[in-house]
C-alpha cells in the first residue's frame, strides 16, 4: 500500500529548503555508497593478492586471513544489496515490468526443471473477446530442496512348496555395514559432511535431530571407522596410481590433533602427493594421495616415495634430500624440481648447495631451466596433442 504523503507548503523558500535537505541526504547516501564500493574493491584486491601469495611456510596464516577477508566482503556486499532497495515499495517497478539484470549467469543445464504456468484468463479483460497466444516470458529461479531422511524397507517373502515343503527366500542384499543402520547414501552424507564440509559429528547429530532422527555421535564415529576400513583398498589403488607417474608434486601441512590427557592439541602432519598430467597433455587421470603422520620426520616421505622414479616438485624441506642422492654408483632415481609456484629464494639457494650429479656441469638454479628440465620429456606429447589430425601421407593413400 502507498505511504501517506504530507501536503507540501506553498511558500517558495520552504520548498527550496526541502529540496536542499533532500539533495543533502541524497549526496550523503551517494557518498556512503561510494565508500562501501571502494571498500569492497579494496577487499577484493587484497583477496587476490593473498591468493597469489598462498605458498610457503606461512600459507596456513594466509588462508586464515583470506577467510576473514571473505567474511568481511560478504557483510559489505549484503549491506550494499540492502541499501540498494527502495524505501518506498511503490517506487520499484512491478515484477512483470522490471528490467532483468544484464549479464545474469545462466543456470546449469543439468539441473532438473519444474515449470509453473501463470496463464491469464482466456477472456479479454477489456471487451470479453477470445485471447490468443502471441509470445511469453520465461523466468528461471534457483530452488533448493533440503535433504531429508527416508526408510528403505527390504521385504523378503518366505515361500514354501506345497508338494515337498521346501522353503525359499531371497538373500539379503549387501549393505556397507553388515547388520548396520545406515544405507550407502547416508554413510556418504556423513563422510562428506565431516571431511569435505568440515562438520564434526556432534554438529551433524544436532542437524539430524531437527528432522526427528536421533543419531548419536558415538554411533556415527563407529560408522566412520568401518567406512574407512571398507574403502582402504580403494585408497591404496588410488595411491598406487598417483605414485606411478613420472612427475609428482609433494607437500605437507600441519594438522592439530587432539591429545587426550594433556588438555590441548598436538601437531601432526598431512602429506599430499599429486599426479596431474593435464599441463603437458598426459593421458592419465589426475589423482591425489593423502597420508597422515604424527610428526614431520624425513623418513615418512622417503618411505612413501621409495619406489617412485621421475621428477619431484617439492619445497626446500630437508626430508626430501635423501631421495635426490645417487646410491651405489647409480644416478638418483628422483630428480629434484624446486617449487614452481613462488620460486622461493630458499629453494634456489638449496639448488645451488645441492651436490652435482655425475656428469653434470653446474646446478640448474634458474626457474625457467628447472621447468624445462621437468617438462622436457613431455614436449613431444604436448606437440602431438596440439597438432591437428593428419590427413595421411602419399604412401598411406
Amino acid at each position: 500500500m502507498p505511504f501517506p504523503v504530507e501536503p507540501l507548503p506553498t511558500d517558495i523558500e520552504a520548498l527550496r529548503a526541502i529540496i536542499a535537505a533532500q539533495a543533502a541526504e541524497l549526496a550523503a547516501a551517494k557518498a556512503g555508497l561510494v565508500t562501501k564500493t571502494l571498500e569492497v574493491e579494496k577487499l577484493t584486491v587484497q583477496l587476490a593478492r593473498l591468493r597469489r601469495m598462498q605458498f610457503g611456510r606461512s600459507s596456513e596464516k594466509i588462508a586464515q586471513a583470506i577467510e576473514q577477508l571473505e567474511l568481511a566482503l560478504e557483510e559489505l556486499e549484503a549491506e550494499a544489496a540492502t541499501d540498494g532497495l527502495a524505501d518506498d515499495p511503490a517506487a520499484s517497478p512491478p515484477p512483470s515490468t522490471a528490467k532483468p539484470k544484464a549479464g545474469r549467469r545462466r543456470l546449469p543445464a543439468h539441473l532438473p526443471r519444474r515449470e509453473v504456468l501463470h496463464a491469464p484468463d482466456n477472456a479479454c479483460p477489456s471487451c470479453g473477446g477470445a485471447m490468443r497466444k502471441v509470445g511469453g516470458d520465461v523466468t528461471e529461479v534457483l530452488d533448493y530442496t533440503p535433504a531429508r531422511f527416508a526408510v528403505i524397507r527390504h521385504v523378503r517373502p518366505a515361500l514354501s512348496c506345497r508338494c515337498c515343503q521346501t522353503m525359499a527366500q531371497a538373500p539379503m542384499p549387501s549393505l556397507p555395514i553388515e547388520r548396520g543402520l545406515p544405507s550407502a547414501g547416508l554413510l556418504a552424507q556423513v563422510l562428506i559432511a565431516k571431511y569435505c564440509d568440515h562438520l564434526p559429528l556432534y554438529r551433524q547429530s544436532v542437524i539430524y535431530a531437527r528432522d526427528g532422527v536421533e543419531l548419536e555421535r558415538a554411533l556415527m564415529a563407529d560408522w566412520v571407522g568401518k567406512a574407512a576400513a571398507l574403502m582402504a583398498p580403494l585408497a591404496e589403488a588410488v595411491g598406487q596410481h598417483a605414485l606411478a607417474g613420472s612427475v609428482l608434486h609433494a607437500d605437507d601441512t600441519p594438522v592439530p590433533v587432539l591429545d587426550p590427557g594433556r588438555g590441548k592439541t598436538k601437531t601432526g602432519r598431512l602429506w599430499v602427493y599429486l599426479r596431474d598430467e593435464r599441463p603437458h597433455a598426459g593421458p592419465a587421470p589426475s589423482a591425489v594421495l593423502y597420508r597422515y603422520t604424527p610428526d614431520r620426520r624425513g623418513e615418512h616421505p622417503q618411505t612413501e616415495l621409495a619406489g617412485f622414479r621421475g621428477h619431484l616438485h617439492a619445497d626446500g624441506y630437508a626430508g626430501f634430500d635423501a631421495l635426490y642422492e645417487a646410491k651405489n654408483d647409480l644416478p638418483a632415481a628422483v630428480a629434484e624440481v624446486a617449487c614452481m609456484g613462488p620460486c622461493a629464494p630458499e629453494n634456489l639457494r638449496r639448488s645451488r648447495r645441492h651436490r652435482l650429479a655425475p656428469g653434470r656441469g653446474r646446478p640448474e638454479t634458474d626457474c625457467a631451466a628447472l621447468r624445462h628440465r621437468a617438462r622436457g620429456d613431455r614436449a613431444a606429447t604436448r606437440r602431438a596433442a596440439a597438432r591437428p589430425p593428419s590427413q595421411g601421407t602419399a604412401r598411406d593413400r
